[in-house]
């Protein structure tokens, strides 16, 4: 087991970032200092993490690593009543308001085809989204946030959260929000890996920055048959062609243009042998939207398209449409911490303006509840960038410290501007 503490041997870590990037502010109380001690620490816990991912709802030995790095620094985590995920409060001034913190830490099912020593030792199953570097941004966080409140100079309580289950269904956030991880919360922040930025970079964007986001299954079942004698049964091959092809462009036509609604099948399965008329076929895939409203209608247009769609064919239909997350909206105050954050962590060119992505992110639900913003954190490698969610996704962990500082800020500008 590799500690957030210790650094690893044989490995050689990226180059340090600057104590204090170019047009940045110093850390109070010498934080600098002490985060330019922690880095090689802080690189080698995301390289132990990167190579022991654990699945949606299995994050339990990650969870014990963030649990005890917290301990060491002399925190109280507690674990989430399934072992998890964690939140941890750093309790500044009890005058002061509570903000929230939020990293999330599962991992794919993918099989990780780097060729570097922190590759990943579990078969199938990668970091190929950055929640490695998330979940060791906010240890790093939680040990300079620590340091403060010993010293008295936190102008009140941030929580940590430590977020299992967010590429999943249903969203691991929803059961942090009903363990009571946002009791008091007036304000909650996060931030996501982007390969399309450079380190040292921060999108930024106020309103939608993701899109929302639902799964959608089709069955399709008939009596099954004879190649030779497709009229005397239901051909479920022929049914899941127009399926597929058909019910995307006519569910986008139910909708106003600039919603953005996207319905794509990633999956599709129907018949074992060549001549023989399956009695069952099945679809499978996501629907995304940019629009809220949008997003309300969409279970009830994507239910009538594939009827209609289907009907001719004489195929039952069996639609299973589970409701995934609305779009991350950013509140306009909430930015003006992030940039302001961002500018003083990492200079004013820092701050950078990011569209609306058509991926999902379950950071929506909290915002739900609180008012707070998601930042895209730059994290683009020299070279050809690899998108996220692919086998190969890496990162220039000089993002590490950049985003330690980033949310850093983040915390102490939300308290201030809140008292």
């Amino acid at each position: 087991m590799t500690s957030a503490l210790t650094m690893p041997t044989g490995e050689q870590l990226a180059p340090s970032w600057p104590a204090v990037p170019s047009g940045g502010l110093p850390l109070p109380f010498e934080l600098d200092h002490l985060l330019a001690l922690r880095v090689p620490g802080l690189i080698a816990t995301r390289r132990h993490i990167h190579s022991h991912p654990e699945l949606s709802g299995a994050e339990f030995e990650t969870a014990a690593l963030v649990a005890r790095e917290l301990s060491l620094a002399g925190l109280r985590p507690r674990l989430l009543p399934k072992g998890n995920g964690v939140i941890c409060d750093i309790d500044g001034r009890p005058d002061g308001p509570v903000i929230a913190l939020r990293a999330d830490i599962d991992a794919l099912p993918l099989t990780d085809v780097k060729d570097v020593p922190y590759r990943s030792t579990v078969d199938g199953v990668c970091h190929a989204c950055g929640h490695d570097v998330h979940t060791t941004i906010m240890l790093g966080v939680g040990m300079l946030l620590a340091q403060l409140a010993d010293l008295g100079e936190l102008p009140g309580r941030v929580r940590l959260i430590f977020q299992p289950a967010e590429e999943i269904l249903p969203c691991g956030s929803l059961e942090v929000i009903e363990a009571g991880g946002l009791d008091d919360v007036v304000q909650i922040f996060a931030l996501h890996c982007d390969p399309s930025l450079p380190v040292g970079q921060v999108g930024l964007r106020t309103g939608p920055i993701t899109a929302a986001a639902d799964n959608v299954t089709v069955r399709l079942g008939g009596p099954g048959g004879h190649t030779a004698r497709p009229h005397l049964t239901v051909d479920l091959v022929d049914a899941l062609g127009r399926l597929i092809t058909e019910v995307p462009a006519l569910v986008s036509r139910r909708v106003p243009a600039n919603s953005g609604l996207l319905l794509v099948f990633g999956h599709a399965s129907a018949g074992t042998r060549y001549n023989v008329i399956p009695s069952e076929a099945s679809a499978s895939g996501t629907l995304r939207v940019m629009d809220r409203d949008a997003w309300e209608s969409a279970p009830k247009i994507v239910a009538q398209v594939v009827r209609d769609v289907i009907a001719p064919t004489g195929a039952t239909v069996d639609l299973e449409y589970l409701r995934g997350r609305p779009p991350v909206c950013n509140d306009a105050r909430a930015i003006g911490v992030l940039t302001a954050a961002t500018a003083a962590a990492l200079g004013p060119e820092g701050v950078a303006e990011t569209p609306q992505s058509m991926g999902g992110e379950d950071f929506s639900w909290y915002l739900e509840y609180v008012p707070g913003a998601l930042a895209r954190l730059g994290v683009g490698r020299s070279g050809p960038n690899v998108d996220l969610h692919r086998a190969s996704f890496d990162v220039d962990e000089r993002a590490i410290p950049a985003g330690v500082r980033l949310m850093v800020q983040t915390a102490l500008q939300a308290l201030v501007e809140l008292r």
